[in-house]
């Protein structure tokens, strides 16, 4: 397999995200000035890290602090195909204030080398979500990066991080409320975690908490199930469905089309038609 790579980089935040395969590449010793997961996929890859020679084989998290040098290469024949995260210092400690937790001193995470299917789970769903924005949306991405840095450092951290207490029932059905109906005013459009938590005058990891304790779902995933239903409304109505997908805010028709068929069962096409009969 030829070598490849793939980046992506978010326009607003300190946030970046990049798949390769390497065979022959070697990376010389070098640090970045951001936190750094990775998640091996296949082969596996060997490096030095804090004085030790270390390997990541697949499935397994690889997890730098800022300014922590280290090197790369192949430790497998066949090369290696890793994931990786890089997440700025102030984004990590945002995500943590917003948690309630306190602030970490550097060396925040102790191993270079995570055995944590977990983690690698929601590493690669975050991975994802980065990689291709338009089908993820914002308040996905923030959600997934948001529970992604909770479990990496309540998982592989120094320190366990003090959560804020849950609201009360009372409390919570409020909070949620107030999100529920902004997201029913605004279902269409781009929202993000921070507007809801303004909107709700809660942190945004309190915003999540409540809102699936209230209603089973989380805010993104309780967006698109509005997105859908107002989809199978006008598709009832006779409208294709690529004009159907731009205005119920899905990034496109085959968006559209993969949670249609997966939330119903039936194409979007194929259920206009079955109205239309």
């Amino acid at each position: 397999m030829d070598e490849w790579v793939r980046y992506y980089r978010d326009g607003d935040r300190p946030l970046e995200a990049m798949r390769a395969h390497f065979l022959r590449h070697t990376y010389h010793r070098h640090s970045h000035d951001t936190y750094s997961f990775g998640v091996t996929e296949a082969g596996a890859q060997s490096f030095t890290c804090r004085g030790g020679a270390h390997t990541s084989a697949a499935g397994m998290v690889m997890a730098f602090n800022p300014d922590e040098p280290h090197d790369g290469r192949s430790a497998a024949p066949g090369g290696f195909t890793y994931r990786m995260v890089h997440i700025g210092p102030s984004l990590v400690e945002d995500v943590l204030a917003d948690l309630g937790g306190g602030r970490f001193a550097l060396p925040l995470f102790a191993a270079p080398v995570l055995e944590d299917a977990e983690l690698a789970r929601r590493l690669g769903r975050l991975h994802a979500a980065l990689t291709d924005p338009a089908a993820s949306g914002a308040l996905r991405r923030d959600e997934l990066l948001t529970a992604t840095i909770a479990a990496l450092v309540r998982r592989g951290a120094n320190h366990t991080p003090r959560m804020a207490a849950a609201p009360s029932s009372r409390a919570a059905r409020h909070l949620a409320g107030r999100v529920k109906a902004l997201l029913e005013k605004r279902f269409a459009e781009p929202v993000s975690a921070d507007e809801l938590a303004v909107a709700a005058d809660a942190s945004r990891f309190a915003v999540y908490r409540a809102f699936a304790a209230v209603y089973g779902l989380s805010p993104s995933d309780y967006q698109r199930q509005l997105r859908l239903r107002a989809a199978r409304g006008l598709l009832g109505a006779g409208r294709p469905a690529a004009s159907v997908a731009a205005e119920v805010g899905f990034a496109d028709q085959a968006h559209l089309t993969r949670w249609f068929v997966r939330s119903y069962g039936v194409t979007p096409a194929a259920y206009r038609r079955s109205v239309a009969a």
